[in-house]
């Protein structure tokens, strides 16, 4: 089986998550580049595949695609709340990160796998979605809209609980996934959340009605993962 290391950042600043990946990534691209500029060679390093859990401080990111319309404060009142605001490379509009939501970032060789971008982002959710399971909450996907959601077909109680979205480069990817977990909702009502106005979002805490261990869930979104992708995890000591 390919093996994922599995390492928790703890809580850390968004760019300097992002560098870090982006230092996994072109390590990986680089690797690949000398595969294919000497295909003669027998040994040589071999890609690595990684899936990162952290937390940010108060942040709002823009993806490439997305609106700065919809962010709906100014840089004024983003000072006064004490929340950052990035500009990021990931596929996908605008998003809240912060305390008590799971982010994770596989950055991991598709080449391993599949090279299907879609079918990833489908393996993503299908991660969010068994490990919800696991607390009761029926979970599911939204036709045309990224992401994991409670009730997606009702659209008057239709809400998101989980958020995407990836770059890829050399079929390797980074970014990812954001569950709310205990997270604080009302930072969501600053923007229109991945530029979908008229539907909500959700947290496990509110859903189950207490609040919910992070580790706990962290362990199976990592057990899951490995199900979905036939990974053997690998847990690092971040010591």
């Amino acid at each position: 089986m390919t093996q994922v290391r599995v390492k928790d950042l703890g809580n850390i600043a968004y760019d300097t998550a992002w560098n870090y990946q982006e230092s996994l990534l072109q390590h990986n691209v680089r690797i690949k580049a000398d595969k294919r500029n000497h295909p003669e060679a027998v040994t040589g390093e071999v890609t690595t595949n990684h899936l990162l859990f952290c937390e940010h401080p108060p942040v709002y990111t823009l993806g490439k695609s997305g609106h700065l319309e919809n962010l709906l404060i100014s840089n004024e009142q983003l000072q006064e709340k004490g929340i950052n605001f990035v500009y990021t490379n990931r596929g996908g509009d605008i998003t809240f990160h912060g305390p008590g939501q799971i982010v994770g970032y596989p950055v991991i060789d598709l080449e391993y796998f599949f090279t299907d971008i879609g079918k990833y982002l489908r393996y993503l959710e299908e991660v969010i979605i068994r490990t919800l399971a696991e607390y009761g909450i029926t979970a599911g996907r939204s036709p045309g809209e990224t992401g994991v959601w409670l009730e997606p077909g009702n659209p008057a109680k239709a809400r998101k609980i989980c958020a995407m979205g990836i770059r890829c480069s050399r079929w390797v990817t980074m970014h990812g996934f954001a569950l709310n977990v205990n997270t604080d909702l009302g930072y969501f009502g600053n923007i229109v959340a991945c530029g979908i106005a008229d539907k909500q979002v959700a947290s496990l805490d509110k859903e189950l009605g207490r609040p919910v261990d992070e580790a706990e869930v962290k362990a199976r979104l990592s057990r899951h993962f490995g199900e979905v992708f036939g990974a053997d995890m690998i847990w690092e000591d971040m010591g």
